[in-house]
C-alpha cells in the first residue's frame, strides 16, 4: 500500500509537471511555427514558407540592431556588476557611518516604479546631451538595476565568514586586495546570478530603448520590432520571426549559466 501510494504521488507530480511544460513551451512553439508562414498562410493556418524571415531582414537592419542591443546590455550589466559587488562588499564586511541608513535607501530604490521616474530621467539625460547616444540608456539601466543587485550581493557577502577577512588583514592584505582575491572568487555564483537576471531584463526592455534611442541607427532589436507594428496591417509572422531572433541571446545566456544561476539564488538568498 505504501509503495502504491508513492507511485501514485510520483505519477501525479509527473503529470502536473508535464502540464506545466506544455503551458510554458506552447508560446515558443506557436512563435516558431508562425514565423515560417507568410501572412496569408498565417490567416489560413496551413502551409509553410520563408517569406517572413526574408521580409524581416529586408525591412529591419537586424544585425545592426542586435549589435546595438549587445552594446547597451553588456555595458549596463558590467556597470551594475562593478557597482553592486563593491557596494555589497562594503555593506557586508566594512563599517562606516550611516551604512544601515544608506542600505535602507538602496532597498527603497527597488520599490520605485520605472514609469514614475522615466520623465525626469529623460529630461536629465536630454540636458546632458545623451539622447540617441549609447551612454544615455546604459546609465538609466544601471541606475534601475543597481538596487536589487546590491541587495543580492550584500546578502551573499554576509554569508561569507568574517574570519576570512580578519585572517587576510592579519596577513597584510588591504581591503581592496581582500575584495579582489577572496570575496570576488567566492561570490562567482551571485555575480553570475546578477549578470543573467540583468541581461534578460535589459535585453528585452522596450520602454527605455524607445525613449532614449529613437533614431534608426541606434535602435535596439526590441525597438525595431515595435516599429513593424506601426503599419496598418500588422505582419504577425514577421514579428514572430523577429521575436525569435531577439529571444535567442537571452535563452542561450540562461541555458549556459543555469547551474550557476540556481546556485547563486539558493546559496545567496539562503544565507
Amino acid at each position: 500500500m505504501a509503495r502504491a501510494g508513492r507511485r501514485t504521488k510520483r505519477f501525479v507530480i509527473f503529470a502536473i509537471l508535464c502540464v506545466v511544460v506544455v503551458v510554458m513551451l506552447f508560446p515558443f512553439v506557436y512563435m516558431l511555427l508562425s514565423s515560417f508562414r507568410s501572412y496569408d498562410q498565417f490567416l489560413t493556418g496551413s502551409g509553410f514558407s520563408l517569406d517572413s524571415w526574408e521580409g524581416l531582414f529586408k525591412q529591419l537592419p537586424v544585425v545592426q540592431q542586435m549589435v546595438n542591443s549587445a552594446i547597451v546590455t553588456i555595458s549596463a550589466v558590467a556597470l551594475i556588476l562593478f557597482t553592486s559587488t563593491t557596494a555589497g562588499y562594503a555593506f557586508a564586511k566594512l563599517r562606516f557611518p550611516l551604512s544601515p541608513l544608506l542600505f535602507v535607501g538602496i532597498l527603497a530604490g527597488m520599490m520605485i516604479p520605472v514609469q514614475s521616474i522615466i520623465i525626469p530621467e529623460f529630461v536629465n539625460i536630454a540636458n546632458v546631451g545623451l539622447i540617441n547616444k549609447y551612454p544615455g540608456p546604459i546609465l538609466v539601466y544601471a541606475v534601475l538595476g543597481i538596487p536589487f543587485a546590491t541587495y543580492l550581493m550584500t546578502t551573499y557577502f554576509r554569508g561569507v565568514p568574517t574570519e576570512l577577512v580578519e585572517a587576510s588583514l592579519m596577513d597584510g592584505a588591504s581591503y581592496w586586495q581582500i575584495f579582489r582575491g577572496v570575496m570576488v572568487p567566492l561570490a562567482i555564483p551571485a555575480i553570475v546570478t546578477v549578470a543573467v537576471l540583468q541581461f534578460i531584463q535589459i535585453w528585452g526592455d522596450l520602454l527605455i530603448g524607445l525613449l532614449f534611442l529613437n533614431q534608426p541607427e541606434y535602435r535596439t532589436i526590441t525597438v525595431g520590432l515595435a516599429t513593424l507594428q506601426s503599419a496598418r496591417i500588422i505582419p504577425v509572422p514577421m514579428i514572430m520571426a523577429g521575436s525569435i531572433v531577439s529571444l535567442l541571446p537571452a535563452v542561450i545566456i540562461y541555458l549556459f549559466f543555469q547551474r550557476q544561476l540556481i546556485t547563486g539564488l539558493t546559496m545567496g538568498m539562503g544565507k
